[in-house]
């Protein structure tokens, strides 16, 4: 009998991962375009001094720079995730889309941030968003961890612990940041400035240490 004879159902209806990295990748290049072409030019150019103009831009260049990094974070992580990953089903096809859905809001939230930085509800609004984008990041990187056979090597307890840690815990500084927005706004945006730099900082710090290197080398 031959061997696309002997193969499963659930074998005939994976796929390679191919298609949905690059779907994901082009998503993630837009979501960068349209952050930067949400920072507007200063109205009444002429009738300003340079140094005015700059600073009514600097607010949407601090909401720019906080959500490029974070942007940058999450598509990092996702290229890492679909390295280790040999085939994708049905499922993990739709948790991919979900996980970008709110990713895709990302310019959206920071253009209410530059335009109202110091109000709470745009704080409050980014927070969400990031949330969500978060914890959809979790379900998915929990679903294809529990599924060996959808990766090229079945992942260790360590480097689940690990990948589980850096999908959380970025949830807990977004959470602090949505609640102290309202008396101290500029922590608040600290705080979500803070959450990509953190991270690559661990990645790097879980490289250098012996034991851990061998697993962060599954995380960028």
């Amino acid at each position: 009998m031959g061997s696309s004879e002997s193969m499963t159902a659930a074998e005939k209806r994976r796929g390679s991962p191919e298609r949905v990295t690059m779907f994901t990748d082009g998503v993630f290049a837009i979501i960068i375009t349209i952050l930067v072409l949400e920072i507007g030019v200063p109205a009444e150019l002429p009738e300003q001094s340079l140094r005015e103009a700059i600073a009514e831009t600097g607010p949407e260049l601090l909401a720019w720079v906080i959500s490029f990094l974070i942007v940058g974070m999450y598509w990092a992580w996702h290229r890492d995730l679909f390295n280790q990953v040999r085939y994708v089903n049905r499922d993990v096809v739709w948790l991919n889309l979900l996980f970008i859905m709110p990713a895709a809001l990302i310019p959206f939230a920071a253009s209410v941030l530059g335009e109202y930085h110091d109000e709470p509800i745009a704080l409050h609004l980014y927070g969400a968003v990031l949330i969500l984008t978060a914890l959809l990041r979790w379900l998915l990187y929990g679903y294809v961890m529990r599924r060996p056979s959808l990766l090229w090597e079945p992942p260790g307890t360590k480097t689940r612990r690990i990948g589980g840690l850096l999908a959380g815990a970025p949830i807990v500084i977004y959470v602090i940041a949505m609640l102290v927005a309202s008396a101290a706004p500029l922590l608040s945006l600290l705080l979500y400035l803070g959450v990509p730099l953190l991270y690559f900082l661990l990645i790097a710090l879980l490289r250098r240490s012996p034991g851990t290197r061998d697993e962060a080398t599954n995380f960028g």
